[in-house]
């Protein structure tokens, strides 16, 4: 093992001289470096919360490891879902601008801040981090760092933390899925329904019930028991199937969805919800789609949950890391999840990979409920030229769809109701 890690000490320090002298040698612009200046790295930049316009690649000062953290030189970024209503500004209390996005990572352990037990340098790892995650180095507490096993590649571990934990906690802490159980999840195709199948997978007769856009259903539809397309009444055949509905619902659409999910629980069953997409219409937020989503949510009434026997439940991974304290929680959750990845009973499912310089293009394509699995940003691919190219620019669909929603005046950034 002490071999093992002076050997990966060793290609690191190769990786970063060479990536030094990159940088040197690429001119005397304004971004190039100077002797006796602070070291810089690439990182995707958000100035200001709005359309795909806001997000460039630049350089920013690399920052060093302050006591209880690791400095990670990261290989690849997760790419979610949350990312895109952060870039809206579509979230509560937003940070202020310019910040770098991202939640999620993997790399190779550059440095250790004092105090930090457990992990070596060149240790391959991924990390929760809360923002600047987009970037060539991140630094982040020891506590939300994570050992990979040896056959995971990069990309896989970028794909893995937010989706698994977040399916997971779901499943067995909040709704306590067990055998014989029947679970509907919505956006079935995407990183987290992926993980979900997956993690249903390991319990014997578990029914799947999934809904996702009709062009996925020949990738997926050996995950997932009962598919239905994103645009049916799924209420009609889930109660087709089951007359009395399922037991757990998993709900990242919000809206009118809520009402649904509910009508369609079993006695004792449980409705979550984690995210509210359903609210993301145009390419910048929307005051129309909001105040929509917020309207068609059913108004719980107590005394119904009780007379029913219901359960009504909400999940907010990032909010359990950073401002509830759990990370033991989570790192408990990990474990698990290693272990399950590691008898190959789940497995990270991985859409595409982008350039930095392409996050545009990767965002469009969240935005537009293309991908199958998840979308990653992988540090060190070159950019296609045509990519390259127009990487300053709104995508032409972004503007389609927003025309098509007549919400062009919501170009400005709208004030959020809480």
């Amino acid at each position: 093992m002490a071999k093992e890690g002076a050997q990966r000490a060793e290609e690191t320090e190769q990786m970063i001289e060479k990536e030094g002298g990159k940088e040197a040698s690429e001119g005397s612009g304004a971004g190039s470096l100077r002797a006796g200046d602070t070291k810089e790295m690439r990182a995707v930049v958000l100035s200001a919360f709005g359309g795909l316009n806001k997000l460039r690649v630049s350089k920013k000062a690399m920052p060093e490891p302050q006591e209880g953290e690791l400095k990670i030189r990261v290989k690849a970024c997760g790419l979610n879902f949350i990312d895109l209503m952060v870039r809206q500004g579509n979230i509560d209390n937003p940070p202020k601008t310019p910040l770098v996005p991202g939640f999620e990572c993997s790399g190779i352990v550059e440095a250790l801040g004092d105090s930090v037990k457990g992990f070596e340098i060149g240790d391959r790892v991924m990390a929760f981090v809360n923002y600047n995650a987009w970037a060539e180095v991140v630094c982040t507490p020891v506590e939300f760092v994570y050992k990979i096993p040896d056959d995971m590649s990069f990309s896989e571990a970028a794909a893995f933390p937010m989706n698994f934990v977040t399916a997971y906690v779901m499943l067995f802490e909040v709704a306590n899925l067990r055998e014989g159980m029947s679970v509907l999840v919505h956006s079935a195709g995407g990183g987290v329904g992926q993980a979900v199948a997956q993690l249903c997978s390991t319990i014997p007769n578990v029914t799947v019930f999934g809904t996702a856009s009709s062009f996925k259903h020949e990738a997926i539809k050996d995950s997932i028991t009962h598919l239905f397309d994103r645009n049916a009444d799924y209420v009609q055949e889930v109660k087709r199937i089951s007359t009395d509905g399922v037991d757990i619902v998993l709900d990242c659409l919000c809206g009118e969805n809520t009402g649904k999910g509910l009508s369609l629980l079993k006695p004792l069953g449980t409705y979550i919800l984690y995210g509210s997409s359903n609210m993301v219409t145009g390419e910048t937020k929307s005051f129309f789609s909001f105040a929509k989503s917020w309207w068609q949510v059913e108004k719980v009434n107590p005394i119904k949950l009780y007379e029913e026997n219901k359960v009504i439940a909400g999940f907010s991974l990032l909010n359990l890391l950073f401002k509830q304290n759990r990370s033991g929680l989570v790192k408990g959750v990990m474990d698990k999840l290693l272990n399950l990845y590691n008898s190959k009973k789940i497995k990270p499912v991985v859409d595409s990979l982008w350039a930095l310089e392409e996050v545009k293009e990767a965002m469009q394509r969240i935005h537009d409920r293309g991908n199958i699995g998840k979308l990653i940003l992988d540090v060190e691919k070159a950019p296609t030229p045509l990519m390259a190219n127009d990487s300053t620019e709104t995508s032409e669909a972004g503007e389609e769809e927003e025309d098509h929603e007549g919400d062009n005046e919501n170009k400005e950034r709208m004030p959020f109701i809480q």
